[in-house]
């Protein structure tokens, strides 16, 4: 399926947008990497196939809807008490969703082709905004592209435990791969 100009509503109906921590520290065995979801996100793309600097991306995320999907590594597998416990974590410590409920992105600028491109845009990310650019993949009706976040740039402190011996990487993945269907 090729893709045509329009407007497409961006949300988990769509597909999955990712997020991608690791953990370093002399304690990072006894910790998991971990994959996040956000279950409550939405966005639009609006796509100019023939001037792809003409296209523009929003995307808007509930912070507090982020829900552990997998921990891989550890002594020992999440438990549904583990997960809660990080997710209340992220909320809290990490990103401060009280004060800061969302996460934004808005593009300034988009390159490349249709089938490989590169979208530049400000990323408000607890309550800070910060240029970034997001490298993509469009083939199939799908787009695919990823981007990596380095929390200490938005003024956050990566999540630590035991005294600082376990703690996240600041570097941390965001992935998506979405199926474009026009706006109805």
């Amino acid at each position: 399926m090729d893709i045509a100009t329009g407007t497409y509503p961006l949300g988990p109906e769509s597909g999955r947008l990712l997020v991608r921590t690791t953990r370093t520290g002399l304690g990072a065995k006894a910790g998991h990497d971990l994959t996040l979801e956000p279950a409550d996100w939405h966005g639009e793309a609006i796509i100019d196939v023939a001037d792809p600097a003409r296209s523009s991306v929003t995307v808007e995320v509930d912070a507090a809807s982020l829900e552990v999907r997998e921990g891989t590594g550890g002594v020992k597998p999440l438990s549904d008490s583990d997960r809660g416990e990080i997710a209340k974590n992220i909320r809290e410590k990490v990103l401060g969703t009280a004060r800061h409920p969302t996460i934004t992105f808005r593009s300034a600028g988009v390159s490349g082709t249709a089938e490989s491109f590169r979208v530049e845009g400000d990323l408000t990310l607890a309550g800070v905004t910060r240029p970034v650019t997001i490298e993509g993949l469009l083939a199939e009706g799908r787009v695919r592209g990823s981007v990596t976040i380095v929390q200490s740039r938005w003024g956050i402190k990566p999540y630590s435990a035991l005294f600082g011996a376990l703690r996240l990487s600041d570097e941390v993945g965001v992935w998506f791969d979405l199926a474009l269907r026009p706006a109805p």
